[in-house]
């Protein structure tokens, strides 16, 4: 009798074991259980320690929460353009809802595999060669919202998809490079052209301001020799106004002054000549120095004989008496009265208008 006591403790305790063993489940970090009861989804186990009910639930699938990667074979795909290329991609998902990854879809990553290419196919189909290759991110964009889309029934949620790699042909690739040759080849002449004709236009541009600059120079010298010009017109007006006045208040004196400045003057400007060696002198040389005799009265008259002028205005004083006879007239062209030598002017320089030398 103890011994089928005892046997029947030992399978009690067998029992008991067992069904504890039985009704708890311990579920790693990153996943998730699912509990089905008779075959029917009951609830889910989260990470840690978790108790079923022995012989009526049972663990269903086991699912891996944390995020995948999905390597993405090599396909090929036909562009807008007719092109064909070679791509091969990348995705990653994660599982958000154990029972609707569990339930929802038969083997998930072939399902996400397959989904994934063929979006692949319609998105790059839908593009040119050109566009293909050079907008990758929006390739990403569109191929993440349309499998987002597609997989959230699932309970998934795709967090990335990445083109790794496009293969047009080989020939293909050939064209392509003498294309963009050819292409930077007119970037480069229109380059060329663009810095030649904005040389040119800098050039002219220059060449406009230097020549507005010489006219406005030209102008002032022009305005400015004008006005000296003027002003050498109005001294010589006010000059020979003065020699008039003179000359009709009977001062010769002033004449031959007005003559000596200017046989002085020509004779300067002729000596200045450059290409003058010989100098052939019309006019003669004692008419000059008869002119300078003149200047040498006047100044007298002027700076010198002030006494003498008030002796002869004086009602004392006694007036002179004038000379029995004229001197006798000099070859050189003057003529001597008194103790004074006049100068008289060729016809041929001041014309018959001279008034007639005459003794003081």
């Amino acid at each position: 009798m103890e011994f089928g006591a005892n046997l029947a403790l030992l399978i009690l305790a067998a029992v008991v074991i067992f069904t504890l063993y039985a009704g708890i489940k311990i579920v790693p970090q990153g996943s998730n259980f699912t509990v089905e009861r008779f075959g029917r989804y009951t609830r889910t186990l989260s990470p840690g320690l978790n108790m079923i009910v022995p012989f009526f639930d049972r663990v269903g699938a086991r699912l891996n929460m944390m995020e995948q990667v999905l390597d993405v074979p090599t396909q090929e795909v036909i562009t807008r353009d007719n092109a064909t290329t070679s791509v091969d991609a990348v995705a990653f998902f994660q599982v958000l809802n154990a029972a609707q990854a569990a339930y929802q879809v038969s083997d998930l990553q072939y399902a996400i595999l397959n989904l994934t290419m063929t979006n692949i196919r319609t998105v790059m189909g839908s593009m040119d060669l050109d566009e293909l290759l050079s907008n990758r991110d929006t390739i990403n964009d569109r191929l993440l919202r349309v499998l987002d889309q597609a997989a959230h029934p699932w309970g998934i949620k795709i967090t990335r998809v990445e083109i790794k790699d496009i293969n047009p042909p080989k020939d293909l690739i050939d064209s392509m490079a003498r294309q963009m040759k050819a292409e930077r080849d007119k970037r480069a002449q229109v380059l060329e052209a663009e810095g030649d004709r904005n040389a040119q236009i800098l050039r002219a541009e220059g060449l406009k301001q230097s020549q507005i600059l010489e006219a406005e120079g030209k102008r002032e010298a022009a305005y400015r020799e004008a006005e000296a010009r003027e002003r050498l017109a109005e001294a010589e007006a006010k000059a020979t106004t003065m020699v008039s006045e003179a000359i009709a208040q009977g001062d010769v004196q002033a004449l031959n002054y007005f003559i000596a400045q200017k046989y002085t003057t020509a004779l300067s400007e002729m000596a200045s000549a450059k290409n003058h060696k010989i100098i052939m002198m019309p006019l003669e040389a004692t008419s000059l120095i008869g002119s300078l005799g003149g200047i040498g009265a006047i100044a007298k008259e002027v700076f010198g004989n002030s006494g003498a002028g008030d002796e002869q205005n004086s009602p004392s004083a006694t007036p002179r008496k004038a000379p029995a006879k004229a001197a006798p007239a000099r070859n050189d062209g003057t003529t001597r009265s008194g103790s004074a030598d006049y100068v008289s002017v060729p016809n041929h320089i001041i014309g018959n208008r001279v008034p007639p030398t005459g003794s003081r």
